[in-house]
């Protein structure tokens, strides 16, 4: 592990990796140090998902108000070192603010009073005001500003294939989602789950400030978060009955002094009366002298279940009858690559040519009807639900599917297909990355020797076993490898996914499975 903190080396690491592998994916964890376990998790998500793990610790001054706790704010760059090692981060970044800034701009024992001066005299990026002065906004005037340069000028440093915040962050993951998208950031901004301790408190640097008396009161957000969850999930979808039950359960802890209880839209962060597909019900108090905050996500949809799996395993004729079985729709996510293969070939645009199938792709629509009794697909109004199935699209469509740009496009139609829940999907990476989100995940796989055994049956059926069971188990085994390192959708276990090995089991012994996880994990819940 490298430890940089000069842009000039960091650069030089990241330009000598990239020389020595053009398509090296990296992965950028953000932090202000003083490292634990929710850091941890975002570092172990990188981990899995890119060659190189790059974290940066930087106590960034200009987040800070006068009267916040920027020189207190605890630093422990030893300890996060061994940590970032023991966690397998490839390079830590750890530049002094006069790095950051340059020389006449804010230095670590200046007084946050004049890091908002020095602000004005920035480069500016600024966030939406509707975005930045709601929630936390409200009583830190300038953070999010703040926030917004600090991780601009890191993400053109870096550079990331992904970048990765928590969720407990709510506010500020939305509004750096939404600066990556107007400022056309050649990056994936990646959302993990809230890391929390035992009691359910969420996990922050600042926990270290509680003493064990106040840690306990603190657990009053998440208790107040639950009881908002119980009073969604019994059907009542209003911001008023949600915020009542949450300001309640606080009032009922007197050391806990209550900021805000509010709740928003996850994206745009407008507030919300009735949650109609999904809501953000986020928090902040005081305990003692301590800010925290926590926030939870209440969805108003049907559940999605996702199917992820090698090939081979069976997914595509386990999903549509589970959908069957769960009375749940159906979503063929096979079919959109090849309606965008049918569209290339018809329009005549070379599948080899990356840029043209880009433009193609960018001014295109699809329409999909998910009602098993009607099911189409049209692609720029016109449907294409059974000439999508044609030996040429066939042919062609793993060529198109590993294309950047198709990706891109078909993972947003597919995630507005999943808007209102309700579906079963399935593909390599439909839990881990299109609906990471997913009520209930499902790994179906089965030994290379046994997916070889189908193949092989498959292919007699046809009369084109002209291939011995040796050779599809090499052919096999290449590819999972193929799936699980390449550059688009690599094929991976998502940690919450139940493992469904089908060795030995008929396709009803699984139906039979996946319907009862179904019934213990969603339906006894809800």
């Amino acid at each position: 592990m490298r430890l940089f903190t000069a842009i000039a080396a960091l650069r030089c690491y990241l330009n000598s990796q990239k020389s020595a592998a053009p398509h090296v994916t990296v992965g950028l964890v953000p932090t202000m140090g003083s490292l634990h376990g929710g850091h941890l998790s975002l570092i172990q998500r990188a981990r899995q998902e890119n060659a190189i793990v790059v974290v940066s610790i930087f106590v960034n001054p200009l987040q800070f108000g006068p009267t916040e706790d920027f020189q207190d704010y605890p630093r422990n760059l030893d300890r996060d070192r061994l940590l970032c090692q023991q966690a397998g981060v490839d390079a830590i970044f750890a530049p002094a603010a006069t790095e950051m800034f340059g020389n006449s701009g804010v230095t670590e024992t200046q007084k946050t009073a004049q890091t908002q001066i020095y602000l004005s005299s920035l480069t500016q990026v600024v966030p939406p005001p509707a975005m930045t002065s709601v929630l936390c906004g409200k009583s830190r005037p300038g953070h999010f500003q703040g926030v917004a340069v600090i991780v601009t000028k890191l993400l053109s440093l870096v550079q990331p294939t992904k970048a990765y915040f928590g969720q407990k962050d709510a506010q500020q993951l939305a509004i750096i989602r939404q600066l990556a998208v107007d400022l056309n950031l050649p990056v994936q901004i990646v959302a993990c789950p809230i890391a929390r301790e035992e009691s359910g408190l969420a996990m922050s640097s600042r926990n270290q400030y509680l003493t064990a008396d106040q840690k306990q009161q603190a657990c009053a957000l998440y208790r107040a978060l639950q009881q908002a969850s119980k009073t969604f999930a019994s059907g009542d979808r209003t911001a008023a009955a949600a915020l009542a039950a949450a300001r309640e359960e606080v009032a009922a802890w007197p050391a806990v002094k209550l900021e805000y209880a509010e709740l928003v839209d996850p994206d745009t962060l407008a507030p919300l009366q009735v949650v109609e597909t999904a809501g953000l019900l986020a928090v902040a108090a005081r305990v003692g002298s301590t800010r925290l905050i926590d926030n939870i996500i209440l969805r108003n949809r049907r559940p999605i279940v996702a199917i992820d799996g090698p090939a081979g395993a069976g997914k595509s004729t386990v999903t549509r009858q589970a959908a069957k079985a769960l009375s749940l729709f159906y979503l063929d996510t096979g079919a959109m690559y090849r309606a965008l293969t049918w569209l290339a070939l018809k329009t005549g645009t070379p599948i080899s040519d990356e840029c043209a199938i880009a433009e193609l792709v960018s001014g295109s629509y699809l329409e999909y009807n998910l009602d098993p009794g009607a099911l189409t697909l049209k692609i720029n109004g016109e449907d294409v639900t059974e000439a999508i199935r044609s030996l040429e699209v066939t042919s062609r469509v793993s060529e198109m599917a590993a294309i950047p740009a198709v990706r891109e496009f078909l993972v947003e139609e597919q995630q507005r297909c999943g808007k209102k829940g309700g579906i079963v999907a399935e593909g390599r990476d439909i839990g881990t990355n299109v609906f990471p989100d997913a009520e209930l995940k499902i790994f179906l796989t089965a030994s290379v020797q046994e997916r070889s055994r189908r193949r092989l049956l498959q292919l007699k059926e046809t009369d084109r076993a002209n291939i011995s069971l040796a050779e599809l188990e090499r052919d096999i085994a290449l590819r999972d490898e193929q799936d699980s390192t390449r550059e688009i959708a690599p094929l991976r276990k998502a940690e919450d996914a139940v493992e469904i090995q089908t060795d030995n089991l008929t396709v009803d012994e699984v139906i039979d499975r996946i319907v009862g996880l179904y019934k213990q994990r969603i339906v006894v819940r809800t």
